[in-house]
């Protein structure tokens, strides 16, 4: 864990001090140098995320590919999707928007006098182990998740921003960002909300969203694979997040008595433990690869884009109760 640490600390600071303090200094930046090392760890981690994709989750895509891909330029739009959030673009454009407004609302809530809930506190004997304390945090966040991730299928007004998520008919490890861009700012708000209040250390906080977010581009891409009777239940597999992908079964649920029209809701919301649906009674564990969207692309010709800003227009759209 510290070899792991001390060698991204050390390219993070010759990044930052070979190009970016450079060129802040020469722009007239020079009060954002702090906030740009920090961005400059996030855009590390990024490059070293699309260095996995890569090398390692791209050719399973072309050894076991869970069905031929027809429309390439469905998968290029996602490809856009991802280069915005991993390269750092996203996360400027929240410091520059909304982060204030974050760091305000917390250093209010300070002076009021709310405390940061410290989780290793609880335990500090055990959780002084940095790979102990991780863990903790990452089942933590993964709770969080699970819930924040029903509510986008439960209530209708957030649907119609998650439904870009679900519109793609052709998943591959590209899809996991292809979100719209509401959606992914309320799920980030949320996200670092939990930071916050748990106390969680910023490198913990890194490290645990560079995890998550390389497992669930794995479970998004294109192949056949299961991670067998126990792994399944273990850790969030490809084929147990395709089935929350598939339509009819990962958005809706069975309808109420005497209804006969499904109603939101859905299976397998796990995003890295499939415990939560098991535990919650949502999980689908059948063996199974089934095309996925959304029901009203299928039935009713639902167009919900073809490019990166028809996609988000399409989604302002539906959230106004419009249609294009």
């Amino acid at each position: 864990m510290d070899f792991l640490i001390d060698s991204f600390a050390q390219a993070q600071a010759w990044l930052y001090e070979s190009c970016f303090q450079p060129l802040l200094f020469a722009l007239g930046f020079g009060g954002l140098l702090e906030s740009a090392y920090e961005a400059t760890g996030w855009l590390l981690v990024g490059v070293l995320q699309l260095l996995v994709m890569l090398l390692a989750f791209a050719p399973l895509q072309w050894w076991r590919p869970a069905q031929v891909i027809s429309d390439r330029a469905a998968i290029r739009t996602d490809v856009l999707y991802t280069l915005i959030h991993r390269l750092g673009l996203f996360r400027v454009a929240m410091f520059f928007t909304l982060e204030p407004l974050l760091d305000q609302g917390v250093g209010t809530l300070r002076v009021w006098g709310m405390p940061t809930f410290q989780i290793d506190d609880l335990w500090p004997q055990v959780t002084a182990t940095p790979w102990v304390s991780f863990v903790l945090y990452l089942v933590i966040f993964d709770f969080c998740n699970y819930w924040f991730h029903r509510a986008q299928h439960h209530f209708g007004w957030w649907w119609k921003l998650h439904a870009l998520h679900h519109s793609q008919q052709q998943m591959t490890m590209w899809t996991d960002n292809r979100n719209h861009l509401l959606d992914d700012v309320l799920r980030d708000v949320l996200f670092v909300a939990v930071g916050v209040l748990i106390g969680i250390a910023p490198g913990q906080f890194v490290a645990l969203v560079a995890l998550m977010q390389l497992s669930e581009n794995l479970q998004h891409a294109n192949v056949r694979l299961s991670f067998g009777k126990l792994g399944e239940r273990l850790w969030v597999s490809p084929r147990f997040h395709r089935l929350h992908h598939s339509i009819g079964i990962g958005h809706e649920s069975a309808p109420p008595s005497g209804s006969g029209t499904a109603v939101l809701g859905g299976h397998n919301f796990g995003v890295l433990l499939p415990w939560w649906d098991m535990l919650f009674g949502t999980a689908d564990f059948s063996l199974r690869y089934l095309p996925t969207g959304v029901r009203d692309q299928v039935e009713q010709g639902v167009n919900y884009g073809q490019g990166f800003w028809d996609q988000q227009w399409r989604g302002l759209l539906r959230l106004a109760g419009r249609h294009a």
